[in-house]
């Protein structure tokens, strides 16, 4: 378990990580999402040993990062946002050289093991800098586990990359997650709810959302939104929020043919679609559509890391 308390770094009067306190569990894949500048980034690279703490402490099994540097980073696996290769190298020559400095006992097999999870066999003679966006990304991440760690962080893993390299490194990572226990930070919203179990959202460097996608949207939303497409008459749709108990008529519009599209919303404490139901069957009215809308991780996020007072 790898456990964060008070942890602090400030860079001169900045402050970029406040006092957070988290636990990540054995096997959990982990997604740190926040806008550019939350304290993502310094966040992992305390983690990882790369930065001390201003103040606080982390934890991992029995270890922590003040007296126990040299023991946690052998447990940790790491891809930074700005992918550190040698881009002169062949991938065989750098995978190498990387496992020479973290002391891996058999190489040999250890790079079969890498090639075959990472899918490097077609490129592991060649040159790195002749190799697409996508392969270096895969190089990358060879280079974090060639030495099996129980810890793989993953900083920004698919920035840049296109739409199909993109699902080839999320199914990637996705494997790995069998086996390890994954920290993901990135500020694309989509990446995060593809691949992790749990989201910790980080603003202004404090922790201020912890949860699974579906947890964060059922905290923030306490309002349901039901949308309606119905034949009746536009001047009684208003009936409807006089008629049937603790809703509110949002929106109505007619789009022709006396076919009315509404937005009505109550509270999420009860189900009132029965009772819209009802009423609209009493009215002799034709019910073409009736569906929730749901709020989405997007909401979520600009609701909780959106400046006050503007954009």
């Amino acid at each position: 378990m790898i456990k964060l308390q008070d942890l602090t770094k400030d860079y001169g009067e900045l402050r970029a990580v406040d006092h957070i306190n988290l636990e990540i569990h054995d096997g959990e894949i982990l997604g740190m999402l926040g806008p550019n500048g939350a304290g993502k980034s310094t966040t992992l690279k305390m983690i990882t040993c790369y930065f001390e703490p201003t103040e606080g402490n982390i934890f991992v099994d029995n270890y922590n990062v003040l007296d126990n540097s040299r023991e946690i980073r052998k447990m940790i696996g790491y891809l930074p946002e700005n992918n550190p290769l040698y881009l002169e190298m062949t991938v065989y020559d750098y995978l190498e050289y990387v496992a020479e400095i973290r002391e891996v006992a058999d190489f040999k097999h250890r790079l079969k093991e890498v090639i075959d999870k990472c899918g490097l066999h077609g490129v592991i003679s060649k040159p790195i800098n002749t190799l697409s966006k996508g392969y270096k990304q895969r190089v990358g991440i060879a280079q974090a586990i060639i030495h099996n760690p129980k810890i793989l962080i993953l900083d920004e893993p698919t920035s840049g990359l296109d739409p199909n390299q993109i699902m080839e490194i999320r199914e990637l990572i996705k494997e790995l997650g069998k086996e390890k226990t994954l920290i993901i930070s990135s500020h694309i919203l989509q990446e995060v709810q593809a691949v992790c179990d749990r989201i910790v959202i980080i603003n202004k460097g404090k922790i201020v959302a912890d949860g699974s996608a579906d947890e964060l949207k059922s905290n923030i939303q306490n309002k349901t939104k039901l949308s309606l497409e119905l034949i009746a008459p536009e001047n009684e749709i208003s009936e409807l929020a006089e008629k049937v108990a603790e809703i509110e008529l949002l929106s109505y519009e007619n789009v022709g043919n006396n076919v009315i599209k509404a937005v009505i919303e109550y509270d999420n404490k009860q189900d009132k679609r029965a009772d819209i139901y009802q009423f609209i069957k009493s009215k002799d009215w034709t019910l073409l559509e009736m569906h929730r809308e749901f709020i989405s991780l997007e909401d979520v996020f600009r609701n909780l890391t959106i400046e006050e007072g503007g954009e």
